[in-house]
C-alpha cells in the first residue's frame, strides 16, 4: 500500500464479510499517492457520512440531490430520511455493524436513501438488479449470508420466492420509490417514527461498505468486495479530473446502482461534489432525449447502444445543456462516436472500468481525445500493455492490460479466481489493448474475444465496429464458431433497423471493404435482439452455445 496506512481497527461486529477477503497476499497493490485527494482520505470513515453528512456541513442542505418525476429532493430531505431508516435498521431489526443488507429497487430517491442508511448504520450493501429472478437471488442471498433486505414494494414477488428456497433471510422491508407511501411501505411506517438525527456507525476507512456482484457475462456472478476508502476514492478520481463535475451539474443515466458503473455515475460523483441526479423511469432513447430536453441535464452515463440510438433521434431535441457523455461498459466503437458528435457536438468519454476496481480507470478528457482510442490511465491510476508473464511490451503491441491505483479486485471467498485477477500487484480485467507512445491505450478486444481462423488471429469487436458503420446495422455481436476447415470462422448475429433489409453478402463485402478481408464474417445471422445482462452488457457467451 502506497501513501496510506492501515484505517485502524475494524468497527464490524459481524466479521463475515472481512473473513471472506482473500488473503493479503493476493491483494492488488493499492496506491494513493497518484493525486492530492487521495492521499487525504481519513483512516475512519463513513463514506455515507462522507457524501451525505459533509454536505450538509458545507452549507448544501437545502440544495437538490435527488429528482424523479415532479418529487425533488433537497440533502437535508436525503440526510432525514437516510437517518430514519438507518434508526430502524438498528433498533426495529437488530442489524449489527458488518452484516449485510441486501437492496432490491430501480434507481429511485428511496433506494439511494436505503444505501446511504446502510452504510451509516455499519452495515454492507449489497445492492441488485431489480429484475433478477428468485434463483439468482438465493445465490446472492446464500453467497453473502444475507439476513435483512430492503425492497421496493414492487419488486417483491421474486425477493419472497427467493426467501421462501433459502435460509436466513428476515421479514422483507418494503418501500415505495419516494417514501411517501407509508399504506403500502413498511419501511416507511417504521421510519416515520424515528427522530431525523442519527449517530453514524465510525467504520474504519478500511471496513468492507459494498459486496458488488458481477453481471455475470461469464457465468456465475462473482462478489467484489470494497472499502469505505475505496468508494470515495472512485469519487476523486473520474469525477474530479475527467468529468469535472461541479455543484450546477443535473446528472441522469440509466445504469442502475446495483451496476458499480451507475453507482459511481449516479450517486457517487454528483454527491461528492454536491451536484443533483435526474433518475428516469424510461430508458428508452426518445425518453433520454426529451429528458435532456426537460430538465435541463448537464451528464449523462449510459451504455454504447443507446447513445448510437440517439444520435439517430438528436435533431428533434435542444439539447443544448448537455455538456457531457460518459460511455461504459462496454467499448464504445468509432462509429458510435462520431455519430454522436456529428448529432450533438458533444465528444463522448469511452469509460473503461470493471467491477473489480469499482469505477473507470482509463479514459480521456474531452479535449485531449484521440479518435479509435480509449484514453490513457486517468489521475490517480497506472496502466500498461504486457504479456501473459506480465512483461510490458513494446508501444503499438496488443497484449493484456494491467492496471493499479486507489481501487482493486478482492474477490468474495474465490481464490481461484483471485490468482488470475491480481498478479504480481496488477489487477488484469481480461481487456487486450495498445498503447501508443504517448501512452493512450486502444481497444483490440477482451481476452476472450479473440477469434484464431486459419491461423489469423482476428478480434471480434473489430469486425463489429465495421459491421457498426454500416446504415442498416442496428445492433451487432460477433463470435467465433467452430469450422473443420479453418478451426474457427467469424460468425456475426445482427439486428438490422426496424424498416430495412440487406442481405448477408452485402454485409460481408462492407466489411471486407473497411478491414483486412479474412477478418469479414464468413456466416451471418440475422435475429431480432441480443442477448445482454440487465446492465446492458453483452453477452457474448450465450452465442457460443
Amino acid at each position: 500500500m502506497v501513501g496510506k496506512a492501515p484505517g485502524g481497527a475494524t468497527a464490524h461486529d459481524d466479521t463475515f464479510a472481512a473473513d471472506q477477503l482473500p488473503g493479503r497476499d493476493l491483494w492488488p497493490a493499492f496506491d494513493y499517492s497518484g493525486t492530492p485527494e487521495l492521499t487525504q482520505i481519513p483512516d475512519r470513515l463513513n463514506a455515507a457520512a462522507e457524501l451525505l453528512d459533509r454536505n450538509i456541513a458545507l452549507g448544501n442542505g437545502g440544495r437538490p440531490v435527488l429528482h424523479l418525476d415532479d418529487i425533488t429532493w433537497s440533502y437535508d430531505d436525503l440526510l432525514r430520511r437516510a437517518n430514519q431508516i438507518a434508526a430502524v435498521l438498528v433498533e426495529d431489526c437488530g442489524l449489527r455493524s458488518g452484516a449485510r443488507v441486501l437492496l432490491r429497487a430501480p434507481n429511485t430517491p428511496m433506494l439511494v436513501a436505503c444505501w446511504l442508511a446502510v452504510l451509516k448504520a455499519g452495515g454492507i450493501c449489497v445492492s441488485t438488479m431489480a429484475l433478477l429472478r428468485a434463483g439468482e437471488l438465493k445465490y446472492i442471498i446464500e453467497k453473502g449470508a444475507i439476513a435483512h433486505a430492503l425492497c421496493d414494494v414492487n419488486f417483491g414477488d421474486a425477493l419472497e420466492e427467493a426467501r421462501a428456497i433459502t435460509e436466513g433471510l428476515n421479514p422483507i422491508l418494503y418501500f415505495s420509490a419516494a417514501g411517501s407511501a407509508p399504506e403500502a411501505a413498511t419501511l416507511e411506517t417504521l421510519a416515520d417514527s424515528k427522530p431525523s438525527t442519527f449517530t453514524n456507525v465510525d467504520t474504519a476507512a478500511d471496513d468492507v461498505a459494498l459486496i458488488a456482484f458481477t453481471s455475470g457475462t461469464t457465468g456465475n456472478p462473482k462478489g467484489t468486495m470494497h472499502f469505505h476508502r475505496d468508494l470515495i476514492a472512485a469519487a476523486d478520481c473520474l469525477p474530479h479530473s475527467i468529468a469535472r463535475v461541479l455543484p450546477s451539474d443535473i446528472i441522469t443515466g440509466t445504469p442502475p446502482l446495483a451496476f458499480t458503473f451507475g453507482l459511481g455515475g449516479l450517486t457517487l460523483f454528483p454527491m461528492r461534489y454536491g451536484a443533483s441526479t435526474r433518475f428516469v423511469t424510461d430508458n428508452a432513447p426518445d425518453a433520454l432525449l426529451a429528458a435532456i430536453q426537460q430538465y435541463r441535464i448537464t451528464q449523462i452515463y449510459t451504455a454504447p447502444t443507446a447513445y448510437r440510438a440517439m444520435a439517430g433521434l438528436a435533431v428533434d431535441y435542444d439539447l443544448s445543456s448537455l455538456q457531457l457523455g460518459v460511455s461504459a461498459g462496454e467499448t464504445l466503437p468509432k462509429a458510435t462516436w462520431e455519430a454522436f458528435f456529428e448529432a450533438t457536438g458533444i465528444r463522448l468519454i469511452d469509460g473503461l472500468g470493471a467491477t473489480e476496481l469499482l469505477h473507470v480507470f482509463v479514459a480521456a478528457a474531452p479535449n485531449n481525445m484521440r479518435a479509435g482510442f480509449t484514453g490513457t490511465a486517468i489521475p490517480g491510476y497506472q496502466a500498461r500493455v504486457v504479456d501473459e508473464d506480465g512483461q510490458e511490451l513494446p508501444a503499438n503491441t496488443p497484449g493484456l492490460l494491467a492496471v493499479r491505483g486507489p481501487t482493486g479486485c478482492r474477490y468474495m471467498d474465490d481464490e481461484a479466481r483471485q490468482k488470475d485477477y491480481v498478479r504480481d500487484g496488477w489487477n488484469y480485467p481480461g481487456d487486450i489493448y495498445e498503447q501508443d507512445e504517448d501512452g493512450y491505450f486502444r481497444y483490440v478486444s477482451r481476452a476472450d474475444d479473440m477469434i484464431i481462423s486459419a491461423g489469423y488471429n482476428i478480434a471480434g469487436p473489430e469486425v463489429e465496429a465495421a459491421l457498426l458503420e454500416h446504415s442498416s446495422v442496428a445492433e451487432c455481436a460477433v463470435v467465433g464458431t467452430p469450422d473443420e476447415a479453418r478451426t474457427n470462422i467469424v460468425k456475426a448475429f445482427v439486428v438490422l433497423r426496424d424498416g430495412v433489409n440487406v442481405n448477408a453478402e452485402a454485409l460481408q463485402d462492407f466489411v471486407k471493404a473497411r478491414i483486412a478481408p479474412y477478418k469479414y464474417p464468413r456466416a451471418i445471422e440475422f435475429v431480432a435482439e441480443l442477448p445482454k445482462t440487465q446492465t446492458g452488457k453483452l453477452q457474448r457467451f450465450k452465442l457460443r452455445t
